[in-house]
């Protein structure tokens, strides 16, 4: 059995985030240049809930780790870690919408 690709492991990090009993929606925001691009999400967003974390690869910001509804940054700052080296493969999108 072969390890999914980033993309595809990425799509499961936020699937997992939406499905806690504490979180409606999940997504990850690629920095690319001055901007933020909407990437894989999941759920139904709740965007006043929403809480946001950068995600880091080695000091510089390559993602934001977003969710709506009550999961302590604490959390979300864990889940982001684990998923910075997926976001460094998967962030530059080019301009193009991100294919769910």
């Amino acid at each position: 059995m072969s390890t999914p690709d980033a993309d595809e492991q990425l799509r499961q990090a936020v699937s997992e985030l939406s499905t806690r009993e504490d979180c409606v929606w999940a997504g990850i925001y690629f920095a690319e240049e001055d901007r933020l691009v909407l990437g894989p999400q999941a759920g139904k967003p709740d965007p006043p809930r929403r809480t946001t974390v950068p995600v880091l690869w080695h000091g510089t910001r390559v993602a934001e780790l977003a969710a709506d509804g009550a999961v302590a940054p604490p959390e979300l700052d864990a889940v982001a870690a684990e998923i910075a080296d997926l976001c460094l493969v998967g962030w530059d999108t080019g301009g193009d919408a991100w294919e769910s």
